[in-house]
């Protein structure tokens, strides 16, 4: 994620990004045609919406938020190196400790891709116990 551009905590992100021509991610995707892989778009449409889940829940010292379903994704157009990917993730529902977000993905306004994903909330073990 390069910039957090809005943030409605525990509901809606909204982020921009965009990836350098020499990124290693294009060394073989595809050559001469270089296109940001479809995953990649899905991690950081996830990431956008970690961002808005995170700030939902005071009480977990930093969450951790894995991504748990991909219920649906549509790509509309390959989104090239160098261009501004605007990111939006808005919470649709939640049950326990999973977390369901309607995603979009645009370029210059266009939509790239949209979809919904599960995210599930866990401790950051990475930290030790407090």
């Amino acid at each position: 994620m390069r910039e957090l551009i809005k943030c409605n905590p525990g509901t809606f992100a909204e982020a921009a990004t965009s990836f350098a021509a020499d990124d290693p991610i294009f060394a073989g995707h595809f050559p001469d045609n270089p296109l940001v892989p479809g995953v990649i778009l899905t991690e950081a449409l996830a990431q956008t919406a970690g961002i808005a889940a995170a700030s939902g829940y005071p009480e977990v010292p930093k969450p951790l938020f894995l991504l748990s379903a991909i219920r649906s994704m549509k790509f509309f157009r390959a989104v090239r190196p160098g261009e501004q990917v605007d990111l939006r993730a808005e919470r649709l529902a939640q049950v326990d400790d999973l977390v369901q977000f309607r995603v979009d993905a645009s370029v210059n306004g266009v939509r790239v891709a949209e979809g919904q994903l599960v995210l599930s909330v866990a401790a950051n073990s990475a930290d030790g116990p407090e």
